[in-house]
């Protein structure tokens, strides 16, 4: 391993573990990723640092938990002064190149939940010299023009950016600019009143009339391959992160991946009723569906469904990830071409999973459940023989860790990741459990509150502890998998929960920063 690998790192928007193929998914179809997963290691135990777009993509690529980089939900920013693992590869003589969905800056310019721009502006921080980002460079406004936006780079590391912003067919940046130019009917394409004839009914589900090779999940597969072929003889490493905003909602693929998949072909394993003591925002989920259905703040907000909407959006859901696995093979037979696969490592994630139908829910939020928490995350090295899977508990902080030891470069101070490379060659983890935090942008499924969320999650366990709340969760992954009976009421689990309560205080503790070191004894 003398010579620095290339990286290829994969990721989708909003897709759980148990929705590829080779996780063991009945029906849906992933042959691409499959293949990845049979020549390398396939995580069955990794987990988001935060269940949520933006703060995870954060952790990331600092290897650090929303706590401390400050992207802690969605709508903040990541500080362009934040050092990332791509910086250091960067530095170490890597080619680097985002193409995709980036989303460590806001691409809305709309105000926040319950606010308004001025009133976050005119606010008082803790801080006097609070980086204040005057334009961020992922929001519409610099994509209006004809004329490709030059982003400013490197951006967060990357040398190259093709932006992608948002999610299905109305997607924006670059990807924007480049439709409108290959399609001259671009606004009819736009118009919602054009969408194609269906017979879904599920919410968001829209028949985009935009065509399969517009669509951006192949924007995003032939810029990927523009990029690998572009480099020519190039002697310097290449780190590519390639990101697709599918399969997030809405629920819209393009052409033959509509209806690729028939919705009475998939089940509902988990209805709400099967769950034996639902949360206090389960039940205010439950009681929401039963009556009006009018309490979803945004349409990123969890919501229950009947059966027959889950199918569908399970169906549409199906179709994306499809398309997504078409796309990975096309880029895989054109690393192939190159000559480059035998010295690159290819990696397969998600930031966040989707409900899905468990206990009749879809999209994410405040029940921390494995649908939203677990994600997909598959390694494959051609220069090292790795295990087929493996059950240890890894985490999203951990990945600049990794990167960084394979690619021979060192971390910087305050990385709280640990690198799981001696898992690939079965040796003993790093750690035993991991740390999850979530927090809420605005009061939803019932509380007064932004929700604030901690999770430990070991081999055998989920703690998980609300703030200023009475109740909380913990299940017995072992003997209940599915996370169906919440222990937290039992007094025979009494001392199992003091014992994770004391785990949580020393991740919390944990959790102070260590960047900058002192450099003087007083």
């Amino acid at each position: 391993m003398k010579n620095r690998p290339n990286f290829l790192f994969f990721i989708t928007d909003q897709q759980r573990a148990d929705w590829l193929g080779c996780y063991g998914h009945p029906v849906v179809r992933t042959p691409n990723i499959d293949r990845i997963s049979e020549n390398g290691t396939r995580f069955e135990r990794f987990y988001t640092a935060s269940p949520v777009c933006m703060p995870n993509r954060a952790s990331l690529m600092t290897g650090r938990y929303p706590s401390l980089h400050g992207l802690r939900y969605n709508g903040c920013v990541l500080p362009q002064t934040a050092n990332t693992f791509i910086n250091i590869l960067a530095e170490d003589g890597y080619d680097t190149a985002a193409i995709g969905k980036s989303h460590l800056q806001p691409f809305s310019a709309k105000a926040p939940m319950g606010k308004s721009i001025e009133s976050v502006k005119n606010t008082k921080e803790a801080w006097n010299d609070i980086e204040r980002v005057k334009n961020y460079l992922e929001e519409p406004y610099f994509y209006k023009s004809d004329d490709k936006f030059e982003i400013q780079v490197p951006y967060y590391g990357f040398k190259h950016v093709d932006m992608v912003t948002s999610h299905g067919d109305r997607c924006g940046g670059h990807y924007n600019q480049w439709f409108r130019q290959m399609a001259p009917n671009w606004e009819a394409l736009h118009n919602p009143k054009n969408q194609l004839a269906h017979n879904f009914t599920c919410p968001q589900a829209y028949r985009t009339p935009i065509p399969e090779e517009l669509y951006p999940t192949a924007y995003i597969r032939d810029r990927t391959i523009d990029y690998i072929k572009g480099r020519g003889e190039k002697d310097s490493p290449f780190f590519a992160f390639v990101s697709f905003p599918d399969p997030h909602h809405p629920f819209n693929p393009p052409g033959k991946y509509w209806h690729m998949y028939d919705p009475d072909a998939f089940g509902i394993p988990l209805p709400y009723d099967v769950h034996k003591n639902p949360t206090p925002p389960m039940k205010w989920l439950h009681k929401n569906w039963k009556s009006d259905g009018s309490g979803q703040s945004t349409p990123q907000t969890a919501v229950m469904l009947d059966d027959h909407h889950i199918r569908e959006a399970m169906a549409l859901t199906a179709g994306m990830i499809s398309f997504i696995d078409d796309a990975i093979g096309t880029i895989i037979d054109a690393l192939n071409e190159t000559g480059n696969a035998q010295n690159t490592v290819v990696c397969f994630n998600s930031d966040h999973g989707d409900y899905l139908g468990d206990f009749n829910m879809i999209l994410k939020g405040v029940p921390q459940f494995k649908s939203i928490t677990r994600v997909p995350f598959i390694w494959f090295d051609p220069q090292m023989r790795t295990q087929e899977k493996t059950n240890a508990v890894c985490s999203t902080v951990d990945i600049a860790s990794s990167i960084l030891e394979r690619a021979g470069s060192k971390t910087f101070n305050g990385n709280q990741g640990k690198s799981f490379l001696p898992v690939l060659l079965g040796e003993t983890p790093l750690r035993d459990e991991a740390l999850i935090e979530y927090n809420d942008s605005g009061c939803r499924l019932g509380f007064p509150e932004p929700a604030r969320v901690r999770s430990v999650i070991t081999r055998d366990w989920r703690y998980t502890v609300y703030k200023d709340c009475d109740w909380g969760e913990l299940y017995n992954l072992k003997s209940d998998p599915d996370e169906t009976e919440n222990l937290w009421e039992s007094s025979a689990f009494t001392s199992t929960k003091s014992y994770f309560s004391e785990r949580l205080n020393h991740h919390l503790i944990a959790q102070m920063d260590e960047s900058p070191l002192s450099d003087r004894l007083a």
